[in-house]
């Protein structure tokens, strides 16, 4: 695959990097299933018109950790990869200053905006798709992707929440699948960017039960009793109740935007997404930040060329720590992107 370090123009991008914070911990699990991805200037696709993109990902997974890791391992390849195949370029260039002239130049432009739109979801969809392949033959035991000794069943069985975040020069990118969240703080208010896939959502009950599966209360509502997540990388004994098809939700930005945020249900469960943005506000605000917390901002090799500030590294600390005091039984993965601070001159 590509190198992560080059742009898909084959030249190294240049450009500033994001201001990020984020952290991962098992809380009060013994095992940790979670992993997280934070990749600046990931690559400079026809798709951004030559311009650097950043990922962020949070993976929550289940039955083991392998699926997570995988989708951390191998995600933002696959993407880079894919973006790297598309010729789809925007195309703005001036028309007749008269006034039908302005009104064709403006349905062109439409026309190439939702040509671009439909080309990003394409590579999304074919990215989650390939990544559920590589799970479905990923043995829950030990992790390999090749015969590996272990019994026959553990291949395809353990899987993962992803959802990602492709922020560009104009527009976020959210790609969800599952009940792991993305959430944008604009002026003061909470805007979700993804939508949890629940069992027991109207229409995720309806695709479930339309294909022979069903939806069954038990602590919580599960398909066929099991998984309490509708939409998931790999988890092959549920195929096709459980799919790994994304939503996908482009929002433009806007001077207003003050952070995204990424996080896993450890969060979730305890912490609304209103409460969420509130605190990353005001650490965000925060000129010199105490950083008065235990919990070191997660690199191991992932993220390099990110600026870890105070902020938003306080911003990450201060949600887990929440989340903990709320009692959250579950591993904690939050990514706190400062979209203040972000994207200076570019």
């Amino acid at each position: 695959m590509a190198d992560p370090n080059s742009s898909a123009s084959g030249e190294p991008p240049n450009a500033p990097v994001p201001v990020v914070g984020a952290i991962s911990i098992p809380g009060r699990q013994r095992s940790m299933e979670d992993a997280i991805s934070v990749r600046p200037n990931l690559c400079s696709p026809n798709l951004s018109r030559g311009r650097p993109i950043d990922f962020f990902a949070v993976y929550d997974g289940h039955g083991g950790p392998h699926a997570a890791a995988l989708c951390r391992d191998r995600m933002y390849l696959i993407l880079q990869e894919e973006l790297m195949l598309v010729r789809t370029t925007v195309d703005m260039s001036s028309g007749s200053s008269s006034g039908s002239g302005i009104s064709r130049r403006g349905r062109r432009e439409r026309l190439e905006r939702q040509r671009v739109t439909e080309a990003w979801k394409r590579v999304l969809r074919r990215c989650f798709h390939r990544i559920d392949e590589m799970a479905l033959f990923t043995c829950c035991e030990c992790g390999t992707g090749t015969p590996c000794g272990c019994p026959p069943n553990t291949l395809g069985m353990a899987g993962s929440t992803a959802v990602m975040a492709v922020v560009t020069e104009e527009t976020i990118i959210v790609a969800n699948c599952g009940d792991s969240r993305a959430v944008l703080s604009r002026g003061g208010r909470a805007i979700p960017l993804s939508f949890d896939h629940k069992p027991d959502r109207q229409d995720e009950r309806a695709r479930i039960e339309s294909c022979g599966g069903r939806v069954l209360f038990a602590d919580c509502p599960r398909v066929q009793g099991i998984l309490a997540m509708s939409r998931a990388i790999g988890d092959k004994y549920l195929k096709p109740y459980v799919t790994s098809e994304p939503e996908i939700t482009f929002t433009k930005r806007e001077a207003e935007d003050e952070c995204l945020i990424l996080a896993s249900d450890g969060l979730w469960d305890v912490i609304s997404t209103e409460m969420a943005c509130e605190v990353a506000r005001e650490c965000l605000r925060e000129e010199n930040p105490t950083g008065n917390h235990s919990f070191r901002p997660w690199v191991e090799g992932d993220g390099e060329g990110a600026i870890i500030s105070s902020q938003s590294a306080s911003a990450a600390a201060l949600l887990t720590r929440l989340a903990l005091g709320r009692n959250s039984y579950d591993n904690i993965s939050v990514i706190v992107v400062d979209l203040k601070r972000n994207y200076a001159g570019r």
